[in-house]
């Protein structure tokens, strides 16, 4: 064989084994791509691109279509779905402990929320994903949540009596709008819009990305700004598709999720400076001086019936964390 005949094997094989290396993964979000999950998949999708050399494409999959969060999680863990953005709310089902990040009135403000989660307490709880096929790479948000509804305007706890509102599946939320009188309905997001329309449900709880993100003044007439529980999300990976990566790509995975969580962040704070001028903008009546005192009083016994489930000791080192 001479030179260049060794020379062209040499770049056939080269090229077939780029070839062999360039791989697509899907990256699952239930909000539309015009929203901070869509933000963050859209960071983390150019951010792979670029640390692989474009060997890597991470298709982004917005609005629910491989599923709601959870068929997604649970897609992850058969290794149908590479990865996603979820809320806390199904994820609790997997790792009860995350529940202790969504008790009423539990974070101040934003820096200490992302202080927490960045800190040595997001790291203990990111590592139990482990154990449930799943690979915690990161914490993102979805802000303070806030009530609306089609009904009403809502500024004490007496007001949201009697509405039927959609919450997610979690536990927590669910036993504090028991206590505030509220009939709570679990449901995937994927639903709510339609059950809003309908008239099946008065009423939804979500930060504004999502009222924004989502054009609820179309569904809903007022909005309350409560701000009765931070909402984390996660950026998670199936564990079967993790352990099929290099050390390297590992890192470019966790690299990629940095920058993730990081452009979540900014639409949230985008959101939360701008977002309540664009509800009333759109004919939402939205109601700022809300009795937040007498709402943490109303939903303290969620606090004595959950907290030893889900963690009172996390919990304590939660409220420490942001002295």
């Amino acid at each position: 064989m001479n030179i260049r005949s060794i020379c062209l094997a040499a770049l056939l094989s080269t090229c077939a084994l780029v070839s062999a290396q360039a791989r697509d993964m899907n990256f699952a979000l239930t909000p539309p791509l015009e929203s901070h999950y869509g933000a963050a998949a859209t960071a983390f999708a150019e951010k792979m691109a670029e640390l692989s050399g474009g060997d890597i494409t991470v298709n982004v999959k917005p609005g629910g279509v491989l599923g709601g969060e959870r068929e997604v999680l649970e897609g992850m863990q058969i290794g149908t779905i590479e990865l996603a953005i979820s809320s806390t709310g199904p994820i609790g089902s997997f790792i009860p402990e995350t529940y202790a990040l969504d008790f009423p009135f539990l974070f101040k403000s934003y820096d200490s929320a992302r202080a927490v989660l960045d800190g040595p307490i997001g790291e203990e709880l990111l590592a139990k994903f482990d154990s449930v096929g799943l690979v915690g790479l990161a914490w993102g948000e979805n802000g303070f949540r806030h009530i609306t509804n089609s009904r009403k305007a809502i500024a004490v706890p007496a007001d949201v009596n009697g509405l039927k509102i959609r919450t997610m599946e979690n536990q927590v939320h669910i036993d504090a709008f028991q206590e505030l009188g509220a009939a709570p309905a679990p449901m995937s997001w994927t639903e709510v819009i339609t059950a809003l329309q309908q008239g099946t449900i008065d009423a939804q709880e979500n930060p504004i990305p999502i009222i924004v993100a989502n054009k609820l003044w179309d569904v809903q007439k007022h909005a309350s700004l409560t701000g009765h529980v931070y909402s984390p999300a996660v950026i998670v990976m199936s564990k079967i598709h993790w352990d099929q990566l290099s050390e390297a790509e590992q890192g470019w995975v966790k690299e990629a999720a940095k920058a993730a969580a990081a452009a979540d962040r900014a639409v949230v704070t985008k959101n939360e400076e701008e977002g309540v001028a664009l509800m009333k903008a759109n004919g939402m009546e939205v109601v700022t001086d809300v009795d937040r005192a007498a709402f943490e009083a109303a939903v303290a016994p969620t606090y004595e019936k959950l907290a030893p489930q889900y963690g009172a000791e996390l919990i304590e080192r939660i409220r420490a964390a942001q002295n």
